[in-house]
């Protein structure tokens, strides 16, 4: 299969890199920044120097991964795109979009008989080597056309642990939108984990005994009930910067779908005391940033290679 890349940070050019490590498709790479393509071309892919290129060294029915920011960047490259595609053509936006956004773009872009798929992502900067966890929405006939590459990129699954369903780390849950809703509830409850997580270790480093952060992270992944590979990029972060984070600043950014989940929480009359408390704490951070906040920020740039604030920066 052959595939347009739009974006080629930190994710997107891993993608494009486990794309042609791991298979024969062939990837299509645009970025403004030439040294990004640079990079892409390396791995195997073939560059592009605009869109357009990008779009004429496709051959339709045209499928386009974007990987951009949420939000302008985003509905720019889309809005370009449109004006590049034709009938039966597919757009994918594989990025952190509002659903609401997905909506509007689909019914416009249904107009001219483009299709738009929208692809929640996770697994960060991991996702080279561990694959990627993928929540699809859009139109049945483009997520089938789809599916070789969301199969690539997915993680490597023995055939005794695939869900009936089929699919080995992605799912359509429904129609253009719903990718991005799953993950913007995935998002939510990732707030509400690490808080907890971060909470404990705080109070293991108030505690009375001289506790290493870094060996009870290491413990509580041995058969432990609350084991998980957040607990894993915590060991991994203490190991790193020591059990006082001392390096590391406690202020804790957010990308938006935590604060989309509470107000679509609130449309619902769905109580969220968990996720609210968690999003609030970030914001909290910001103003008297603690321990908990210096532990949140790790687990940030562990998993998704989050900048973090420097202490004394």
């Amino acid at each position: 299969m052959q595939i347009g890349f739009v974006g080629l940070g930190k994710m997107g050019g891993n993608m494009v890199t486990r794309i042609h490590r791991d298979s024969d498709h062939e990837v299509v790479a645009f970025d403004f920044n030439p040294k990004a393509v640079a990079r892409a071309k390396k791995s195997g892919a073939s560059g592009a120097s605009t869109l357009a290129d990008l779009v004429k060294q496709l051959e339709p029915p045209r499928t386009v991964w974007i990987m951009v920011p949420a939000g302008e960047a985003t509905q720019s490259t889309v809005d370009a795109l449109a004006n590049l595609l034709g009938p039966d053509d597919t757009i994918v936006d594989g990025g952190n979009s509002k659903w609401t956004d997905d909506k509007v773009r689909s019914e416009v872009l249904r107009k001219q008989k483009i299709h738009y798929v929208d692809v929640g992502t996770s697994g960060g900067v991991w996702g080279l080597e561990l694959g990627y966890c993928m929540m699809v929405g859009g139109p049945n006939k483009a997520v089938r056309r789809l599916a070789p590459i969301l199969d690539v990129l997915a993680p490597t699954t023995s055939e005794d642990s695939i869900h009936s369903i089929g699919k080995r780390g992605w799912h359509r849950f429904g129609p253009s939108g719903a990718g991005h809703y799953v993950k913007m509830v995935h998002n939510a409850v990732e707030y509400g984990i690490m808080q907890a997580y971060a909470e404990g270790f705080e109070l293991f480093h108030s505690s009375e005994y001289e506790l290493e952060n870094a060996q009870i992270a290491h413990l509580w992944n041995q058969a432990s009930v609350v084991r998980s590979w957040l607990c894993e990029l915590a060991a991994r972060a203490f190991d790193a910067d020591g059990n006082d984070l001392a390096a590391l600043e406690g202020w804790v950014d957010d990308s938006g779908e935590g604060r989309w989940t509470l107000v679509d929480a609130i449309d619902h009359d769905v109580p969220t005391p968990a996720l609210s408390a968690a999003l609030f704490s970030r914001f909290y951070s910001r103003t008297d940033g603690d321990y908990a906040a210096r532990v949140l920020a790790a687990l940030r740039n562990q998993f998704g290679g989050h900048a973090v604030k420097q202490a004394g920066t």
